[in-house]
This record gives structure tokens, sequence and C-alpha cells, in this order.
């Protein structure tokens, strides 16, 4: 499969990628004006390549989509954590990767539904077979850390219960049970 040709933005160096970017999210900046300005940086150090108004509109308009996806990404989460928020912290854990296994499922069927003759991209199948394999790696742990904490607090109630109860030789009655409870609890 060719490999799609660069753009002539991505082919500019990263200093001058990061100054157009920079001139682009300044509401006072019109794209012509970025245009020309990284233009003269361009001729100033005798690099090849010139922008369009062409290259920089279509550059713009893939960053401001970019930008809205994120937007709406993080528009998402915060909801999503703020009902959670008073969930244990694994359960965001596990949202998170509940969605991106979502995803690596969408790509994996997006790629099989491609054409018949148009063979899927082995980087793709590698890094979603890597994805996957690290989110559950990453479930097992957070599964396995759960009940590290879980086996920890019973054992620290055990010992304040035997603390309090000198180690069960005290006779409870239901007004110290409730003392304890509140103690402990």
């Amino acid at each position: 499969m060719a490999k799609k040709q660069q753009s002539s933005i991505d082919r500019l160096p990263d200093d001058i990628r990061d100054k157009l970017n920079e001139l682009l999210r300044d509401p006072r900046v019109t794209q012509l004006d970025a245009t020309a300005r990284i233009n003269a940086i361009l001729a100033e150090g005798d690099h090849p390549e010139r922008l369009t108004k062409s290259s920089v509109n279509r550059y713009s308009v893939r960053m401001e989509e970019v930008g809205a996806k994120l937007r709406e990404t993080r528009e998402v989460a915060k909801m999503w954590i703020g009902k959670l928020g008073s969930e244990p912290q694994g359960e965001v854990g596990k949202l998170l990767n509940e969605m991106v296994r979502t995803l690596a499922f969408k790509m994996a069927m997006r790629a099989s539904e491609a054409e018949d003759d148009e063979p899927i991209d082995p980087k793709l199948l590698k890094s979603l077979a890597i994805s996957v394999h690290r989110l559950e790696r990453a479930a097992k742990d957070n599964a396995d850390l759960e009940e590290k904490i879980r086996k920890q607090e019973r054992e620290r109630l055990r010992e304040k219960l035997d603390e309090v109860t000198g180690g069960g030789k005290k006779v409870l009655d239901a007004k110290r049970i409730k003392e304890l409870r509140e103690q402990l609890l």
C-alpha cells in the first residue's frame, strides 16, 4: 500500500509549524496573514517550502476538527467522572477501559469492512492487539489491587477489633457493640 504524501505543513520544521499553530489560534490573525508570515519566515531561512492559502485552510480546518473532537471527549469524560465522582476510583478506570475496548472494536470492524482486495494494515492489527492486551492486563492489575486493599482493610478492622475487645476476652453487650461500630466504621 502506497504511503500518503505529507502535506506541505507536515513537512515544515517543528518550530515553524508551532509558529503557524500559534498564529492560527490568535483570533486577530487571518489565515492569509498567517500564510504570509510563515512564508516570510521560510524565505528568511532559505527553506524551499512555501505554503498556499489552501494548504493553510485545510490544515486549520483539520486542526479545528481535531480540537472539536478533543473538547467533546473531555466533556463526555467530565460528565462520566462527575457521575462517578462518588464511586471508587476503580470505577472510573473500568469505564475508561471499556471505552477504549469499544474504540478498538470499532476500529477492527471498520478495518474488516474495508474493500476485500484492500489488505488490513499490519501496524493497525499490531496496535489493536497490543492495546487490548494492555487493557486486559490493566483490568487484572486493578482487580488485584482492589482485592489487596480489601484484604488490608479487613486485617486493619480485625486488629482494631482485637485491640478494643482485648482479643475477644471482654464480654460485649449491645451498647458496647454500637460503640465499636461507631469507632471502627
